[in-house]
């Protein structure tokens, strides 16, 4: 539940339909769904943060573990969660998903605990580097973190379902090839 005195900083969802460009889907007031109790309890279902406290979340993790000097997770938890978890190190098609909960192409990325890892960029078909992480939410919403690179980079989107456009897949793409080292 979002805290009522907290609503006015939420925004509104909208969602791609076959009769309409956009369409309102949540709206971010003291009518949205996430203004009243949830109907079961959800490790990832309903999230809500600010985009700064997920960029902390981010950089702690980019951290190994710690924020603004005070360790939260080990180094070996870091690396434990960031490590592809699938037998033999296969990628999620391999296992049977076929992408069906956002654009994101599972070819090439294996899953820690809580995170797609890239295990294979060729197979992903984008840029990036192995080893990176990244996870998305229901409104289209994305993180990466490449520890390569030293990158995070938080993509906040309002745009259900995840699936509709392939503007992650477009934003890692624009990302990387900006690089000019």
């Amino acid at each position: 539940m979002f805290p009522k005195n907290k609503i006015k900083r939420f925004a509104a969802c909208y969602e791609r339909t076959p009769k309409e460009y956009l369409r309102l889907q949540d709206t971010g007031n003291s009518k949205s769904g996430y203004s009243s109790s949830p109907l079961h309890l959800s490790g990832g279902g309903g999230l809500v943060s600010t985009t700064e406290d997920y960029y902390n979340f981010c950089q702690m993790l980019l951290n190994g573990g710690t924020f603004e000097g005070k360790r939260l997770l080990s180094r070996k938890t870091i690396e434990l969660m960031t490590s592809n978890h699938l037998p033999e190190n296969q990628d999620m098609v391999t296992m049977g998903s076929e992408g069906s909960f956002s654009e994101i192409r599972y070819k090439g990325v294996g899953f820690g605990l809580g995170f797609g890892v890239n295990i294979d960029l060729a197979d992903t078909q984008n840029s990036g580097s192995v080893g990176s992480y990244n996870w998305g939410g229901a409104a289209s919403t994305f993180f990466w973190i490449d520890p390569q690179e030293e990158l995070i980079c938080i993509l906040m989107t309002q745009l259900m379902p995840s699936g509709y456009y392939p503007i992650r897949m477009q934003m890692q793409s624009m990302v990387y090839s900006s690089f000019i080292d």
